[in-house]
Formats: structure tokens, sequence, C-alpha cells
């Protein structure tokens, strides 16, 4: 993900989070089993940087001729 989709998935999981958080204090406390997951996965999302490091792909020719070679 790039940084804006990043920012608004994060975001929006973070605010509906957040959402069900308030409104399980008067609807229902069972709506906290959605809620706190939401939310720790919108925060993951949201400060995750690793994600956008891309890892260098080895050669893979190099290696089947040396199997062929064998």
């Amino acid at each position: 993900m790039n940084t804006l989709s990043r920012t608004i998935t994060g975001g929006v999981m973070v605010l509906g989070g957040l959402v069900l958080i308030v409104l399980s204090f008067f609807a229902s406390f069972f709506l906290l089993i959605y809620s706190i997951p939401i939310l720790i996965i919108g925060f993951f999302i949201l400060f995750n940087k690793r994600e956008d490091a891309i890892e260098e792909i080895k050669n893979m020719k190099s290696k089947k001729l040396k199997r062929l070679n064998n």
C-alpha cells in the first residue's frame, strides 16, 4: 500500500473503531468485541512503514544454471 491508501484505510478503521467504542457504552458492551480489534488493526495499518520497502529479487537464472551444471 502506498502512503495515501494506508492513511485512508488506517484512518477509517481507527475512526470506525472509536465510533463503535462510544456506541458500545450506549447500546451494548458486545460491540467492544468488534471495536477493539478494528482499532488495533487500524493503528497497525496506519503506522506500518516497513510494508513500503521493496525487496530485491534474486537472479533466478543463475540458480537454474548452477543446478543444470551439477
